[in-house]
């Protein structure tokens, strides 16, 4: 099994450092970058609007990766008294780092599928949300906690941005290291992966190689796109990919 990790840096070169030490070859082509989000000097601001009580959303370690310093520079902090919620156990470690204040996350499965699910947001209504994310993304968690009567709002912390490869090549050079197994961890990046490479490397090569994914979601879009060896890891984070890869 020789494996390519798309994403990310710097989490993908963290896996793939770990995956050698563990016997493995390994190899990284992030497929998306980051770049601070336009609503960071407006973070300070909705942060302190927020009652007693209202809910904050991180949905990536990356909104705490730009939102902490852009709290540092205004002087701010997270504020106590609001109940703070992750998608996954690093996003929620990452925070617990940066402010000390408890965060609760889905232990089942890092998804907003799941994340809806937790009891304490089954009764929303009439509570402020602040969603901090990416650009773009998902719509399922601010529709399901509007549907249920919290008024949300977004903070775009980070943009990904996607990096240029030139694929005819990237084709030549993964098909000579013999690559089998692909890690995919969003679908922007499953769908530029199918698109990055020429009809006869996505026939002969990218298709008939395992993917490991995420969510069952993603499973389900690269079945879509003609993946059939697929398989789902337990979370999002390098610890949960590397089970899946072992």
């Amino acid at each position: 099994m020789t494996i390519l990790v798309t994403r990310p840096e710097p989490a993908a070169d963290e896996l793939v450092s770990r995956l050698r030490q563990a016997g493995k070859v390994a190899w990284s082509m992030p497929l998306i970058e980051f770049t601070p989000g336009t609503g960071l000097g407006n973070l300070p601001g909705q942060l302190a609007s927020l009652q007693e009580g209202d809910l904050v959303f991180l949905l990536s370690q990356h909104a705490i990766h730009y939102a902490q310093p852009a709290l540092t520079r205004a002087g701010a902090a997270w504020p106590a008294d609001l109940n703070y919620y992750a998608i996954g156990r690093t996003t929620a470690l990452a925070l617990h780092a940066s402010s000390g204040l408890d965060v609760i996350w889905p232990h089942e499965r890092e998804t907003s599928e799941v994340l809806i699910q937790l009891p304490a947001l089954q009764k929303v209504a009439g509570k402020q949300a602040l969603i901090l994310r990416g650009n773009g993304g998902r719509e399922l968690l601010a529709e399901t906690l509007q549907q249920r009567g919290a008024n949300v709002q977004f903070v775009e912390c980070y943009q990904r941005c996607a990096k240029h490869y030139q694929g005819s090549i990237e084709g030549r050079r993964w098909r000579d290291r013999g690559i089998t197994t692909l890690v995919v961890t969003s679908g922007e990046m499953l769908q530029q992966l199918y698109l990055l490479f020429p009809d006869i490397d996505r026939e002969e090569w990218l298709l008939h190689c395992r993917l490991v994914v995420v969510s069952e979601r993603l499973a389900a879009r690269a079945r879509e796109l003609g993946w059939r060896d697929i398989r789902v890891a337990d979370g999002a984070d390098n610890d949960a990919l590397l089970r899946a890869l072992q």
